[in-house]
């Protein structure tokens, strides 16, 4: 079966955002938040240290595990604050009620979807990265996969959620990884296996774009997908860049490891055993 052409693609998604009146309700596709550049967040505020007075201490041993000191006290009973009262009962309401409460919250928060996403991008040295990518539309409607031009490694760790080309929010969930055809080429032929590199469609130079394989999905499938590429192609400097910055620091993070393993810490582990009255001769235990 022969792939559908580009052009074949693109008329579909157009006949997507189309409404009754026939009036394009198409949008302009955008990121949502910034693009992760491998910065560090702030770093967490300090947690408030409990101290235990000597007074309290009634009992400490110690033991070595992992490399480490394990210290166990028994401290005397702390007075714990009392848990909070029961939430009072929602008064129910009827199905009508409840009802029109969803619906009245859909209109004011546009719907999230979840796209869930695996990709592998294949490199070579003699072509640019061409990336295989299979994408599980929700409601369980099969599969739909695809060969693109766009090197998929800046869009997974790059682009979090997105308003898509139809007014709809997507937020990604993607598994991916990277095969270097060359180097697995040599590591089969060592072991005395061939290596079968898949096959990918010539697509064109130039912007990103996307072959489908197989049939061609519904519709409303393909409004995410375009809108990745809108997206990829107009925040490509922006995508590299953000990326670099993530491979960079994650080769930092891998020196400061090797330079300066970490190291076990000692800690402490406070107990308290309270004892409870006996019960009165003849009363209910």
């Amino acid at each position: 079966m022969k792939f559908p052409s580009l052009v074949l693609l693109l008329a579909i998604f157009a006949s997507s955002l189309l409404g009754h009146t026939g009036e394009v309700i198409q949008t302009t596709a955008r990121i949502l938040g910034t693009i992760p550049d491998g910065t560090p967040p702030p770093p967490a505020p300090p947690k408030q240290e409990y101290v235990i007075l000597n007074k309290d201490i009634l009992r400490t041993t110690s033991q070595q595990q992992g490399g480490r000191t394990v210290t166990i006290r028994k401290i005397k009973p702390i007075d714990l604050p009392l848990p909070p009262p029961p939430a009072e009962p929602v008064p129910s309401e009827t199905d009508a009620a409840f009802a029109a409460r969803i619906a009245e919250y859909g209109e004011i928060h546009p719907r999230n979807e979840l796209l869930f996403m695996g990709a592998t991008v294949y490199r070579s040295k003699d072509s640019p990265p061409r990336t295989l990518v299979r994408y599980w539309p929700q409601g369980n409607r099969g599969t739909v996969s695809f060969w693109s031009s766009a090197d998929f490694a800046l869009i997974a760790g790059g682009i979090n959620s997105f308003v898509g080309g139809a007014g709809e929010t997507h937020s990604i969930l993607m598994g991916w990884g990277n095969v270097d055809i060359e180097r697995l080429s040599e590591i089969r032929a060592k072991a005395g296996k061939d290596y079968v590199v898949p096959e990918i469609p010539a697509l064109p130079a130039g912007p990103a774009t996307y072959q489908i394989i197989g049939n061609p999905p519904p519709a409303e499938d393909l409004i995410p997908i375009q809108s990745l590429h809108d997206l990829y192609n107009s925040n490509l400097a922006e995508l590299t860049t953000a990326y670099q910055g993530r491979e960079q620091a994650r080769l930092n993070r891998e020196a400061e490891l090797k330079a300066h393993p970490p190291q076990p810490k000692d800690i402490t582990l406070n107990y308290w055993r309270t004892e409870k009255p006996a019960p009165a001769k003849g009363a209910a235990k």
